[in-house]
């Protein structure tokens, strides 16, 4: 089984008011191990933005500009959107979050 097919997502939904929207959605990118990130308006979408796996720091910020801009240009007519992330998680990662989980509880 390759490290791709043991890779699971995750969906995660945040509110975000227009003038953060450029800082989160570059924050984003530099993770590395979101996948998809979609800027959402009264259920609608507005920007769907696929991404790759493992691509992050420097090499993102030069490869992903356009989206930025964007990002930007939507920023700018929106006041608060729904930015819904998709991450990829390692079944590591799995675990140890249900890990966390269990000792919050």
């Amino acid at each position: 089984m390759t490290d791709k097919e043991r890779m699971k997502t995750t969906i995660d939904e945040m509110k975000v008011k227009g003038n953060n929207l450029v800082s989160k959605v570059k924050e984003l990118i530099e993770e590395g191990n979101t996948r998809r990130v979609s800027i959402r308006k009264d259920g609608r979408t507005l920007l769907e933005v696929p991404l790759s796996v493992g691509v992050g720091g420097a090499t993102a910020a030069i490869m992903f500009t356009p989206v930025i801009a964007a990002v930007g240009a939507l920023a700018a007519l929106v006041t608060d959107v729904d930015v819904v992330v998709e991450r990829a998680v390692t079944p590591a990662e799995i675990v140890e979050e249900r890990d966390e989980d269990a000792k919050d509880s």
